[in-house]
This record gives C-alpha cells, structure tokens and sequence, in this order.
C-alpha cells in the first residue's frame, strides 16, 4: 500500500470510451488507475472496472463504437459491469485530494471527469499531463503549422522512451483502461528520471 501522505506519489489514470466527443454524447465504459511512486520509482495497480450502464437505449454508433469493435470488452461485459454510480465513488475515494494525472488530460478530465456524473473538477491535484510532456521529448514532426512538434500516441512515446518493457504489454497496446495506465505510469516514471517530467 502506498503512503497517501507522500508528495512524490501520482496517479495516472485511464478512460476507454464510446467516443471522442466526450460528454454528453459519449460515456466512459472502462477505468483504470496505476499509481506511481516518484521516489522509490514504483508502479502500482490501483483500480480496474469496467463501468456498467443500460445499453437498451443507446444509439446504433454507442453500440458499434470503436473500443466494442477493436478491443476484447464487449456491450455484454458493460452490461453486467458494477454501476456507474458505483464506479464514479470508488474513483472519486481514490482521487480525492491526491496528485492525478493522464495521457491526454484534455480528453480523460476536460471531457469525462470534469463532467457528470463524474464532477470531479477540483477534487483532486492536477499533474502535468504526460503526453504533452512527451510530445517535446518524442519531437515528432507536426503536420500542422502552429506546433513543431506532434503529439504522440501512447505505444509510440513507450516505444521511443521506455526501456524495456515495464509494463508487460509485449509491443502491442490493448487499449484497455488499466493497461494504458500502466504503460503512462511507466512513461511517465521514465521522463521523469530522465529529467524531462517535472512536477
């Protein structure tokens, strides 16, 4: 267990969603939650759940979204997965008042957490999000005009920073939450030792 009392620890989590709209058309359908001790340079798994909602009355596109069409979670699991009120005061008694963070925190808070029925803005501390740290470390060329550099996805910014493999994924990114957590935890442990995450 870790010592809630520590500074240096941070939480990364992850949303697997129904799209990329966010609130209020799409919805959260997997969570997952590693903390990261700065210090000592451990990764720990904290939370992983699928997030259970009525499927009956969603529209044909909620039903086919991308991670039903791509990954092992299925409408059936989200189905019978614990309620999203219940999932929603797991992750708020995990967060509160500690040191969060994500790859990509535009999409995970600004469009899901920060939003109902999460309503999570202010309750805990925002970290500096992972991938915009790695997108100067990446340097990957933009195509666009007004930024240098572009930002990379997950698997890549693990791929060229990470040493090894920490995060047991074997090259290939599942995009489920609790995995993609780990691999950012592990991305963000690495930039950090290397001097170009600081917080």
């Amino acid at each position: 267990m870790d010592d809630f009392s520590d500074d240096r620890i941070i939480y990364v989590i992850d949303t697997e969603t129904t799209g990329l709209e966010g609130y209020p058309r799409d919805v959260v359908v997997d969570m997952g939650i590693c903390s990261v001790n700065m210090a000592l340079g451990k990764v720990n798994d904290i939370y992983s759940s699928v997030v259970g909602h009525d499927i009956n009355g969603w529209s044909d596109a909620m039903r086919h979204a991308w991670i039903f069409e791509n990954t092992d979670l299925t409408l059936e699991m989200v189905s019978n997965a614990p309620s999203i009120s219940k999932v929603v005061k797991d992750v708020e008694c995990i967060l509160k008042g500690r040191n969060v963070t994500s790859f990509n925190v535009a999409f995970d808070m600004d469009k899901f957490l920060y939003n109902s029925p999460w309503n999570m803005k202010g309750t805990f501390n925002l970290m500096p999000d992972i991938m915009i740290v790695a997108k100067d470390v990446c340097k990957i060329p933009s195509p666009y005009y007004e930024r240098k550099y572009a930002f990379p996805k997950l698997n890549v910014a693990y791929d060229m920073i990470v040493m090894g493999d920490p995060a047991g994924v074997g090259g290939i990114q599942d995009h489920r939450a609790l995995s993609d957590a780990r691999m950012a935890s592990y991305l963000m442990l690495q930039m950090h030792r290397n001097g170009d995450y600081v917080f």
